[in-house]
């Protein structure tokens, strides 16, 4: 399927309109899995022509997005990670883990940067980061598409080798699935319950009779105020 190549247009408007030099492109992935963490990388990338295919991740094959993240690694100006746990998810709510994994992966870059374009409609981040946020940001902006792509390729990583690092994980097929509810791993769940890779606040565990008693509360009280007075940002 045909589709427009990202372009530098929201980086350059950012450095026109404000006194911003250094701009980071975020994206994360992993936010709608069942398993493992939720992963955010922070990519700055100047204004260089991107590698050839740069799109969305979620538009490529296996194949050539992992390519494409070999490439990148070598082009971009620079790139860092930052991870939430399951049990930071369970713990805080999923924006306060989205924001917890973006700070860690930008205060890990070697330069802090003068602003940040974000993936999506909302600013999940907040201050004192100065934040631009784009809708559909991983298919029109160069360093959120190159965010986006390295992220995937990441977590994919980690989830296929935790799936292959113990016995117990290797029914859920981590290796396909990423922590993503496949029917497999929805089998698994059944016949096995959740390992300590899964988030266990989330809806999924009321369809487990058998391990129902497992399933922790959402948030915690303190995080669901803080979520609802909008000091973490927007709920999903």
């Amino acid at each position: 399927m045909p589709y427009e190549p990202p372009t530098h247009t929201v980086e350059r408007s950012l450095r026109a309109t404000t006194d911003a030099r250094i701009i980071a492109g975020v994206d994360e992935v992993g936010r709608g899995a069942w398993a493992g963490p939720v992963t955010v990388c922070a990519a700055v990338t100047g204004l260089r022509r991107p590698p050839v295919g740069l799109t969305d991740s979620k538009l490529l094959t296996i194949k050539r997005r992992t390519e494409l993240a070999g490439e990148l690694a070598g082009w971009v100006t620079s790139h860092a990670f930052g991870h939430a746990s399951p049990e930071e998810i369970d713990d805080f709510g999923m924006t306060a883990a989205l924001r917890l994994a973006a700070v860690r992966a930008l205060e890990a870059l070697p330069v802090r940067p003068d602003a940040v374009i974000l993936d999506g409609k909302y600013d999940y981040l907040g201050g004192p980061w100065r934040v631009r946020t784009v809708i559909k940001g991983d298919q029109s902006c160069v360093s959120v598409a190159a965010a986006s792509v390295l992220a995937k390729v990441r977590r994919d990583a980690m989830m296929a080798e935790l799936g292959a690092g113990a016995a117990a994980y290797v029914p859920f097929a981590f290796e396909a699935n990423a922590g993503y509810p496949s029917p497999v791993h929805k089998a698994a769940l059944r016949e096995w319950g959740p390992t300590a890779h899964h988030r266990l606040s989330w809806a999924y565990m009321d369809a487990l009779p058998q391990w129902r008693h497992l399933k922790k509360v959402r948030i915690s009280d303190e995080a669901a105020e803080l979520e609802s007075g909008g000091q973490l940002g927007f709920d999903f």
